[in-house]
């Protein structure tokens, strides 16, 4: 295998699938006794997280009653916090929550 001008050389197939390494992976470079040793950093991890996270907040907001669906978060806070609700200028094109 060669190194590129750049410093480049690709993970062979095999050593990816077996590390877990996919795309938009990131990964970590070491020595160990004059080795090169490239590790896998967890972010597939912290992503599968975030996926969890979103899956989660999508059912509370299934959950919400109609009205509740139009408004934005920081309604929705005044409302659970029993403040006076304040006009919210909407910019052209803003998405609500659904």
């Amino acid at each position: 295998m060669q190194v590129t001008e750049k410093g480049q050389v690709t993970i062979p197939k095999a050593i990816r699938d077996a590390a877990g390494i996919r795309p938009g992976s990131s990964v970590s470079f070491g020595l160990e006794g004059g080795r090169i040793v490239i590790t896998p950093v967890a972010t597939h991890v912290r992503d599968d997280r975030r996926d969890e996270i979103r899956k989660a907040a999508e059912r509370v907001r299934r959950s919400f009653a109609p009205e509740f669906r139009q408004m934005s978060a920081d309604e929705i806070m005044s409302f659970i916090r029993g403040e006076e609700p304040t006009p919210v200028s909407r910019k052209p094109g803003r998405r609500t929550a659904r």
